[in-house]
């Protein structure tokens, strides 16, 4: 049996309760500080990323490593919008969530290309699914290499004091210190103002058909924009608790409809970068997958700015000022 193959019991992981958290992720409300509702955030999240850690490293399914990757996200997102809250040691742990997210980013690049390539050979004639097969086979060995380096990041010190670090930025102290001018639950809904305006900023400069990299980067402004609403919501009241519900729901689908441009981009780009290092049936298939994927990003590009329209009239309907 490979270690890929391991069954989750056999992979040990943290626990919550081994970084001091408690039994159950702690709860914030709108009468609570600011910075209260930024631990409980990192407290729900860290509990995400150590209830997927053994799945991850086990392999079994590979939506464990693509949760894992999200609380770690999530937790970067909240730290670099409002890490200051919970003190100075917020930024060094941003930087090494980074370090980490590298790793998993690796492999779930690999994941997400390998399982879409699947589906798309699937649909090809019969005489060519051995090259196909080829093709896959290719991509899973290099994904190989990138788990092992994961793998090996889990295992290290480095990773261990990195949780260690988050549980204490989570932990609820006795009593919030005074701050000259201390955040309340209210400035964290009227932080939205900040990720949506970079949003919307940058959605004006673009050209009518913008670069790849330039709508990937708006997809990053709006994962920005959709953890920060998350965080939000629970300091908000009912009514503008479901307003922001909504600009959570557009967010998302507009992460949705540029991931599949970016991920038909890097198809395309991987095809065209595998022809030269396999033979003419190879690289016969790659072609036609590159067809399809240069399609798929047409697709996208034809709707992108309606679903961005939604974010925007969500965004607007949170508060005017946004």
């Amino acid at each position: 049996m490979t270690a890929e193959a391991l069954p989750r019991k056999n992979v040990p992981s943290t626990t919550p309760a081994a970084l001091g958290l408690g039994d159950r992720p702690a709860k914030a409300g709108p009468g609570d500080p600011a910075a209260t509702h930024v631990r409980v955030k990192l407290d729900v999240e860290i509990r995400a990323l150590l209830a997927h850690e053994p799945g991850t490293k086990s392999g079994a399914d590979p939506e464990d490593l693509h949760q894992m990757r999200v609380a770690l996200r999530r937790m970067r997102s909240v730290l670099k919008l409002s890490g200051r809250l919970v003190g100075p040691d917020a930024e060094p742990v941003r930087t090494e969530l980074g370090w980490l997210g590298q790793s998993l980013g690796d492999v779930r690049d690999y994941d997400v290309l390998i399982g879409h390539l699947r589906e798309v050979v699937a649909e090809f004639e019969v005489r060519d699914q051995p090259a196909a097969r080829r093709l896959v086979s290719k991509f899973v060995t290099e994904r190989g290499v990138a788990k092992r380096r994961l793998t090996r990041a889990l295992a290290s010190p480095r990773y261990a004091s990195m949780l260690q670090d988050i549980g204490r930025l989570a932990r609820q102290p006795a009593t919030e210190e005074a701050d000259e001018s201390p955040q309340t639950s209210a400035d964290l809904v009227a932080g939205l103002a900040k990720p949506h305006r970079k949003l919307a900023k940058a959605v004006k400069a673009l050209p009518a058909d913008p670069p790849d990299d330039d709508l990937h980067a708006l997809r990053i402004y709006g994962k920005k924009l959709r953890y920060a609403a998350e965080m939000a919501k629970p300091a908000a009241k009912k009514k503008q608790a479901e307003r922001i519900q909504r600009l959570i729901k557009a967010t998302k689908n507009f992460q949705t409809v540029l991931g599949e441009h970016q991920d038909a981009c890097v198809a395309a780009d991987r095809m065209r970068g595998v022809v030269a290092s396999v033979d003419a049936e190879v690289a016969f298939i790659a072609g036609r997958v590159a067809e399809k994927e240069l399609l798929r990003r047409a697709e996208v590009r034809a709707v992108w700015r309606d679903v961005w329209a939604e974010v925007d009239e969500a965004a607007q309907a949170v508060s005017p000022r946004i």
